[in-house]
This record gives C-alpha cells, structure tokens and sequence, in this order.
C-alpha cells in the first residue's frame, strides 16, 4: 500500500481535489488500473479515457483538472515529473559497498574510493581509480587507465576500454560498450587497412547510457558526450563524434564519425546522421530521418534528407496527390488523342 491520496500528495508537492483518503496501492496505466490503482492522464483524451475507467484516483496537471469532477485527483505542475519521483519508489536498491566478490579480479594498481561495490566476476585493470560509492556489477570490464567519478553505476556485462574518462553519477546499462574501437579505413590497392584509434571516449557528469549501446573512441583525441545528456538503448556513437549537455537520442539512432552535435537536442529513434557534419543547439530531430548536413540552432526538421518538418510535411502530401495528378494527366492525353 502506498499510502492515502493525501500522503502521496505531500510526497510529491502535489494539491488534491476530492476525497483524499482514498487509498493508493499502486501506479498503474489507464488499461491496467484497478479500483485500488492511481492512473495519470496527460491529454484530454487520455483523461476521457482515465475518467471511465476502474482507477481510484488520476494523477493530472492543473489544465486538465478544469475539467475533471469523477474522480480524486492530485494535481501536479509537471504530471511527468511527478510520476518518475512516484516510481522511484518502486526502483530496485542500489547495490551498497564497501562490498568487493571473492570472484572479481581487481588489479593491484586499481584504487577504489570509499564504499565502492564490485560484483562477482567483474575486472577492475590497472592504473583504474574508482570515485566513492561506484558500483560495478556482476561480469563488468573495466580496462586499464580508466578514471571514474563518484556515485556511478555500471550495470552487469559493461564493458569499459582502456583510457575511457568518465564524470560522476553516470549511470551505463547492461551490455554497452564504451570505448570500442572506432570504424577507421584507409583503402589502399583494393585493400582495406584499418586506422589505428588511439584516442578515448569521455562521458561527462549525469550521462546515462542504454543497453547495448557502443560508442566508440576517437582517432585522436575524445570522442566526448556532454554533462546530462540521456542516450536509449542500441544505439550507435562513430569516432570522435561530440554530443553537447542535456541531450536526449532515441533508440537505434546511429551517428557516423565526426557528427558534432549541440546542446539540449532531441533526437526520435532510427534516425541516421552521415558524419562530419555540424547539429545546432535546441534542435529536434523526428523518427527515420536521414540528416545529411549542417542543421540551425532550434530547428525542427524530419524525412530523408531531413528538412524542415513543415516542408517535409508539405512534400508528403503532394507525394500523396500524385496518383491522382497522374491520373488527370492521363485524361487529359486520352482527349488529346480523341481530338
């Protein structure tokens, strides 16, 4: 049990209006809520929605509790934000240190902050430092001359190559690498000869990095990922690409070597970028687009070759008026010809 509506409000910084002693079991979506269940609702048609369903109470911003009577409801600035601090609740406990596994191998020259947690089976190489309350779970590498701040997580099967540079409270999901080799070729008589990558990768504070994402060190130099910035699952980073602060990438996003990217932008998943070209600030980039050159600040753009969005938009439907533009063209031949 959670608590009362009027509990969870003082929780959260949030008002209720309506009954609230109604008690709260769980946080669920509109289609799964139960009569115990707090729902959230944050459009008018998910309110529609939430408004007809089982749940005991809705979780909604000031706007649309306008228009709200049915039910309890605790009202919040930011519904989303509200909802993450409510969920954290849920969150499985952080794994606590001093704690280091009888089977890690952690190399003398390694130096480990306080209260840092090494699971089993995880490698800590050489010249490694450690900041306080790290954590490195179970089958995690950490290659020699890596250098981590404070209160970071690496989950389980991380790998972290050698001369990667990392801030504090970063937080890298289960199978991603940092520090890959980057994809470097000279093409000499029909041969390919790779280039050695003798740079690094530096992932600035607050990064979080999703699973099986790779990204890949620079030639020379850093291939650098900016304080803040939130990077999804599957996701594939080229050498000596630059990434600014507060930056969001959607899932299965790849960025070819040499993208350098501004600050505070979005990025929707499957999108492709085609290297050494330059993303503005502010800028936000629609699903499947192909971004084959230099973008303004505070852009929005989408398709391939991304555009601006209402031009795209435009394009799409007159794409879509074709067939029938043909057709009249056709008839109009067809009279010609009778004529």
């Amino acid at each position: 049990m959670l608590g009362t509506l009027d509990e969870l409000a003082a929780r959260i910084g949030g008002r209720v209006v309506g009954n609230g002693e109604v008690r709260i079991a769980r946080i669920s979506a509109v289609d799964e809520a139960g009569d115990d269940a707090l729902t959230f609702a944050t459009s008018e048609a998910y309110l529609e929605t939430a408004l007809a369903s089982a749940a005991a109470a809705i979780l909604l911003e000031p706007d649309l509790a306008k228009n709200a009577t049915a039910k309890p409801l605790l009202v919040v600035e930011n519904a989303r934000h509200a909802l993450s601090q409510l969920l954290a609740s849920f969150q499985p406990a952080r794994p606590r240190g001093p704690f280091r596994h009888p089977s890690a191998a952690i190399e003398a020259g390694a130096r480990l902050g306080a209260g840092v947690y090494v699971g089993p089976h995880a490698y800590v190489g050489n010249d490694v430092t450690i900041g306080d309350a790290g954590v490195v779970e179970a089958g995690a590498y950490v290659g020699d001359g890596v250098a981590i701040g404070d209160s970071v997580w690496i989950y389980p099967r991380v790998s972290v190559m050698p001369g990667t540079r990392i801030g504090d409270r970063v937080v890298l999901h289960s199978g991603c690498v940092i520090g890959s080799e980057g994809f470097g070729w000279a093409f000499v008589d029909d041969r390919s000869e790779r280039i050695p990558q003798i740079g690094n990768v530096v992932l600035e504070d607050d990064v979080e990095v999703g699973a099986n994402t790779c990204i890949d060190r620079a030639q020379t130099g850093s291939t650098r990922i900016g304080a803040g910035t939130k990077i999804d699952n599957l996701v594939q980073i080229g050498h000596n690409c630059r990434i600014g602060r507060g930056c969001v990438i959607a899932a299965l996003t790849g960025l070819a070597g040499s993208t350098v990217i501004g600050d505070h932008v979005k990025v929707a998943g499957q999108v492709g970028f085609r290297g050494h070209i330059t993303v503005g600030s502010r800028v936000t980039i629609a699903g499947q687009s192909g971004v084959w050159g230099d973008v303004a600040d505070g852009a929005t753009i989408s398709g391939n070759p991304a555009r601006n969005h209402r031009e795209d938009l435009r394009r799409e439907v007159m794409i879509r008026k074709l067939p029938k533009l043909f057709d009249r063209v056709e008839a109009l031949e067809r009279t010609r010809s009778a004529d």
